[in-house]
This record gives structure tokens, C-alpha cells and sequence, in this order.
């Protein structure tokens, strides 16, 4: 079945626009004043869809090799690209055109994650926001031509035009909040276990993979031919690279803190 991008039907006007923006700062002015500034940038779990990007990325390997056998368009572009000798040795086709169905997936990521911003507003989401409000609701202070626009939640709802310092202090809150739920999650664990404990939060963070990718690699470390999932080997061997530790000390402690 074709995708069909979602469709708002139930157009705004100028004014209505307008209107709506300023409710909706007033929601979130309430909000800060209640709750901090960490009520500006929600973010959901990455475990949440896990299931669902577990499946994608198999579904991006399938689509991968039937493009390679069937796609005549895909064929030509691999030959009319060869590879270095050293190089072809080391990369198969079936990676090459996974790595370019990547890329391709990767543009429509951001050509969707674009339309999402104007599903409410339109394509002139900034020109509103500065009709609609002249202060950073953060910082009190007047917003000038450095503003910038900040989506307090991922989730279609329209962004928050913030001046540069304001958007500043939001982050820097976000940064906080990680660091008090890091020291809140290792405090039964002893000094080393702590320690290991939050470079594996800070590796995890960076790498953006799930705690199930880091125990699946390190299985299969441990266990030549274990199955795993896309990116969890090489991201076991980046963990132990960083940490000095061996695949099941790493377990072990994925044990200990439940995960």
C-alpha cells in the first residue's frame, strides 16, 4: 500500500494562527513557571519504539537484497560505480545498496520530519511565532533577529520561538536532568560499577542504541554465531573499547541495574 503523508483537515487562517500560538505560549509560560524549564524539552524513551525500529532496520536489509537482485536501475549504478580492488574485497554489494537505501531513507526522513512542522502552521512557522509572541518566555528578554525556534515535544505540536540565551538555559536544563537521573540510577552500585555505569549511559547516548543492542553484541562476543540485531556487535566492541571491560563484565552489570 502507498504511504500517504498525513493531511491537516482543518485549515487555519492568519489570524487563527495567530491566536493559537499565543495560547499555546501562555500554556507553556504557565508551565515553566510551575515546573522549570525542563518542561520545554520532553523526549520519550528511545526503548519505546524499539520493536518498531528493530523491524524497520530488517525490513531496510530484505528491501536491500531484493533491489540488488531484481532492480536493474540498482545493478547499473553498481556497475557504473566499481569499487577500488582493496576495497571491493571488503564491502559486498548486498552493504552497498543497504547503504544506499540508507542514505534515500534518510533524505525522506527529513523531508517528513519537515512536513510534521508545517501540518499546523505551514511553511511559515517562524514569521508566526514572531506575530504571535516579542518575548522569550524563558528569560523575559525581547526577541531579536538571533531567535531561535525550539520544539518543546517532538510530536507535531507546533515550536516555541526562544532567544539564543533562552534556548541555551532549556538545553542546559536537559543536560542536568541526564546527569541527576544518571547519579540517581548507579547510587546502589559501588565506585567501579558506578563509574562503569555511567560511561555505558554516556556511550549509549551517543551511539543512540538500545540496552537490548549492547547485550545481544556482547552475546555475541562471547558466543561466536549468536544472532543479533543491525549495528549491536560493533557497538559492543565500541563499549569495550572505551571501558577496558570484557563482554561479561558488561552483562554482568546490565544484571545488576535490571536492564
Amino acid at each position: 500500500m502507498e504511504y500517504v503523508r498525513f493531511q491537516n483537515l482543518r485549515k487555519l487562517d492568519k489570524t487563527e494562527k495567530i491566536i493559537l500560538l499565543k495560547e499555546y505560549v501562555e500554556h507553556y509560560e504557565k508551565a515553566v513557571q510551575e515546573q522549570g524549564v525542563k518542561y520545554l524539552n520532553a523526549k520519550i524513551p528511545r526503548e519505546a519504539f524499539a520493536s518498531v525500529l528493530d523491524s524497520l532496520g530488517r525490513s531496510l536489509q530484505d528491501s536491500a537484497r531484493q533491489l540488488l537482485q531484481e532492480n536493474r536501475d540498482v545493478q547499473a549504478f553498481l556497475r557504473a560505480n566499481p569499487l577500488p580492488p582493496h576495497i571491493a574485497e571488503l564491502l559486498p554489494d548486498e552493504f552497498r545498496v543497504f547503504s544506499l537505501l540508507l542514505n534515500a531513507f534518510k533524505q525522506w526522513v527529513s523531508a517528513e520530519s519537515a512536513a510534521t512542522d508545517k501540518f499546523l502552521l505551514g511553511g511559515t512557522a517562524r514569521k508566526t511565532c514572531r506575530k504571535a509572541v516579542n518575548r522569550c518566555l524563558v528569560t523575559g528578554e525581547a526577541l531579536g533577529d538571533n531567535a531561535e525556534l525550539h520544539h518543546p515535544v517532538r510530536d507535531g505540536r507546533p515550536p516555541i520561538l526562544l532567544s539564543k540565551k533562552g534556548h541555551e538555559i532549556v538545553e542546559r536544563a536537559l543536560s542536568d536532568s541526564r546527569s541527576e537521573a544518571l547519579a540517581a540510577t548507579g547510587e546502589n552500585l559501588t565506585g567501579k560499577q558506578n563509574e562503569l555505569w555511567q560511561k555505558l549511559q554516556e556511550l549509549r547516548s551517543q551511539r543512540n542504541q538500545s540496552w537490548a543492542q549492547l547485550r545481544e553484541g556482547c552475546a555475541t562476543l562471547l558466543h561466536p554465531g549468536t544472532p543479533c540485531r543491525p549495528g549491536a556487535k560493533s557497538f559492543a566492541n565500541v563499549v569495550i573499547r572505551e571501558t577496558g571491560r570484557t563482554p561479561k563484565e558488561i552483562m554482568q552489570l546490565l544484571d545488576d541495574v535490571g536492564k
